[in-house]
């Protein structure tokens, strides 16, 4: 069995509940104020460790409380903290989220997060097996570094290019598995896609990302499930009928759980139909990190 290495990022989420998002200029009332440990990267983390994959996480957090209790919260969900570094004069990344009717908006504040260097991500040893993930919350020539050494070692990589932005080429030739949503697709082929189009569309647009390398794609749709491109073959994967609480987490959740499934030996294919049922068991619980499901809860989910 491999280990899962993510370098990203860890942030206190800072959550407010609503019965509606506001429109712009406009003050609505809210219902409470919540605080998760998060971040990408240690959300990826914390799910991949509590389905039983050993775990490692790269980044960085400010010495503030935040710092504090989210390294707390990791290190109690069995993620190995060796490559975390504490920033002096650095304040932890923070995201402020607002729920309403299960949907979320997020302004993320990347804090230590935007000090993760190549540096950062020379250290850790990697070997064949393991799957190195990594997001776009931390700086572009740090991923770009930790998936160079990735593939140098045989390891697996997997790329959530969130929030989404334009991916250079050289980027691209590193990455083995690219997992994005619908907005993120629509980006980086520079089409405007809706959750409502037709499967072929979203084909088609995954289909232009492989021009000069061919990763294996897989795009996530929420209620819709997950359409991917596997060794040039089409693979659809149904959503799961839940009763949907807060979605914060859940594309995260389906990129860890991908990763924890082959690391431990799985077919892609194999990963995509078991990150769906964890993705599904996420959404229906509150927070992003505190949310990720058990290797245990997941089995029975699948029945």
């Amino acid at each position: 069995m491999g280990q899962v290495v993510v370098a990203g990022s860890i942030n206190m989420d800072v959550v407010a509940t609503a019965d509606r998002h506001p429109a712009i200029g406009e003050t609505v009332a809210g219902r409470e104020v919540l605080y998760f440990p998060g971040g990408k990267g240690a959300n990826q983390a914390v799910v991949a460790a509590k389905l039983g994959a050993a775990t490692m996480l790269i980044g960085c957090t400010g010495a503030d409380a935040f710092g504090r209790d989210t390294r707390a919260f990791l290190a109690m969900q069995g993620v190995d903290l060796a490559y975390v570094r504490e920033v002096a004069g650095a304040g932890t990344g923070t995201a402020i989220i607002t729920v309403a009717k299960a949907e979320n908006t997020i302004v993320v504040v990347p804090g230590a997060n935007a000090l993760v260097s190549a540096a950062d991500v020379a250290a850790p040893a990697l070997r064949q097996g393991d799957v190195a993930v990594s997001q776009f919350e931390i700086p572009l020539p740090a991923i770009t570094a930790f998936f160079t050494r990735a593939r140098a070692s045989g390891a697996t990589t997997i790329l959530n290019p969130a929030p989404a932005m334009p991916i250079d080429r050289e980027l691209m030739a590193l990455v083995d598995i690219l997992i994005l949503n619908e907005s993120e697709l629509g980006l980086l082929a520079s089409l405007e896609l809706h959750d409502t189009d037709p499967d072929a569309r979203f084909i088609a647009a995954a289909s232009t990302l492989q021009t000069d390398h061919r990763p294996n794609i897989c795009i996530t749709l929420g209620k819709r499930g997950a359409i991917a491109l596997i060794d040039g073959r089409v693979h659809l994967e149904a959503a799961r009928i839940v009763k949907a609480i807060d979605t914060t987490g859940a594309g995260d959740c389906f990129v860890g759980a991908v990763a924890a499934n082959l690391a431990d030996g799985h077919s892609l294919q194999s990963a995509i139909g078991y990150a769906n049922v964890a993705a599904s068991l996420c959404v229906q619980r509150m927070g992003a990190g505190p949310s990720m499901p058990t290797a245990k809860e997941v089995s029975a989910a699948a029945g």
